[in-house]
């Protein structure tokens, strides 16, 4: 049985420790993310596919379903 999507996640500035909750698309990959509050420009960590991968509370959905990343 599969789980369903979940498409809101956290994700937490490593510059200012901003937390915003977004939502996710399912049919791209967001590579880029400016922090609405000191507007740091987040990438993937080195092996993430995303900024949801790397500093979101939930995994993007090709993650969720046991994909390789878009």
């Amino acid at each position: 049985m599969n789980q369903p999507l979940v498409l809101q996640s956290r994700l937490t500035c490593p510059t200012c420790g901003h937390q915003q909750t977004e939502t996710m698309a399912t049919d791209a990959c967001q590579y880029f993310y400016e922090c609405p509050a000191c507007r740091t420009v987040l990438k993937p960590k080195p092996g993430d596919c995303c900024v949801f991968c790397s500093y979101g509370t939930v995994a993007c959905p090709p993650i969720q379903q046991g994909q390789a990343c878009c």
